[in-house]
């Protein structure tokens, strides 16, 4: 019998998948809050596999009993995995699995959303209509970037980056310039360049870099002062790749002109500072919420569960 930990409500094609998995012994968590790292660190001595998800404390505290673990695999709902320590995991015989390609285009949706929203005012719209302040068209009124045309700087390259790409190129007839750790050969028209010459080009400036360590707080205050005045900043990818005090600062100076989020440093919890300021649009972290995609990225994780029941090669290891 294989014992199956699911950290959190999954859509019903997804449970229903995980308990018709031969031998297993479904158990799901009934808490919408991620785990914490002393119940993370128990689950791993309880079950064969944990299907976590964004924020479980699979840190480096949960590794660190001495005695072997139970668990066998980590199989994340999720592309990105930096809520898991994957080289503790590693060292005590954990394999850790991920669902890339499930959200990517999902996730690059968002970032064409939030450019639209952050470019043309349209929460700064919303918030002004439902609160019965809007008196009626006006020449002036809400007055912000037109996108077509302008040139859309990428940092992070990867399959998400360029869908973002593609749909800013193709769909609005935007240069595209980027930024990446790696060289890459692309089959549309953009050009690579250092991230700190991108800042200084790009009218609207998309992060979709991993997180982790390698990139917390990326962005800071020297990228940020070398951004044009009329740009915006947009965020899909974790929210500690951008130094949110520093943002702040640069939003309340009018040192850029908007930014975009759907993550957040510190998340859930936004600072007051950044919730009252207009010149940003705020979304509670939507990127790949539509059910499709959620239940395309819980199939895929049952799919590493199966393969290792299975005796099989995981599909989609995390390296």
């Amino acid at each position: 019998m294989t014992r199956l930990l699911i950290t959190r409500e999954m859509p019903e094609r997804v449970q229903a998948a995980a308990r018709a998995l031969p031998g297993a012994d479904v158990t799901l968590r009934d808490d919408a809050a991620p785990l914490s790292p002393e119940a993370a660190q128990q689950a791993l001595y309880d079950y064969d596999v944990i299907l976590p998800t964004l924020g479980d404390g699979f840190g480096e505290a949960a590794f660190s009993r001495a005695d072997p673990p139970r668990a066998r695999l980590l199989a994340n709902f999720g592309v990105g995995f930096n809520h898991i320590d994957v080289a503790a995991a590693r060292r005590r015989g954990i394999a850790v699995t991920n669902t890339p390609g499930a959200v990517t285009d999902a996730t690059a949706d968002i970032a064409l959303t939030l450019i639209l929203m952050s470019t043309r005012r349209a929460g700064e719209g919303e918030r002004m209509l439902r609160a019965g302040c809007w008196t009626g068209w006006e020449p002036t009124q809400l007055l912000g970037l037109h996108v077509s045309g302008k040139t859309v700087g990428i940092i992070g390259m990867g399959r998400i980056g360029q869908a973002i790409a593609r749909r800013c190129h193709y769909g609005f007839g935007m240069t595209v310039i980027f930024s990446n750790r790696s060289e890459k050969q692309l089959d549309f028209p953009a050009e690579q360049m250092p991230q700190h010459e991108l800042a200084r080009h790009a009218d609207i400036i998309v992060i979709a870099v991993p997180g982790g360590r390698e990139t917390h707080h990326l962005i800071g205050p020297g990228f940020l002062s070398s951004m044009r005045p009329h740009a915006h900043l947009v965020n899909i990818s974790r929210g500690d790749v951008i130094d949110e005090t520093a943002l702040i600062a640069a939003l309340e100076a009018g040192q850029i002109a908007g930014a975009g989020l759907d993550v957040y440093e510190h998340e859930p919890d936004v600072p007051d500072a950044l919730r009252r300021l207009e010149n940003v649009t705020l979304l509670p972290h939507l990127g790949t919420a539509a059910l499709e995609v959620r239940e395309a990225m819980g199939l895929m994780a049952i799919d590493n569960i199966r393969a290792l029941i299975a005796g099989e090669t995981l599909p989609n290891p995390v390296n």
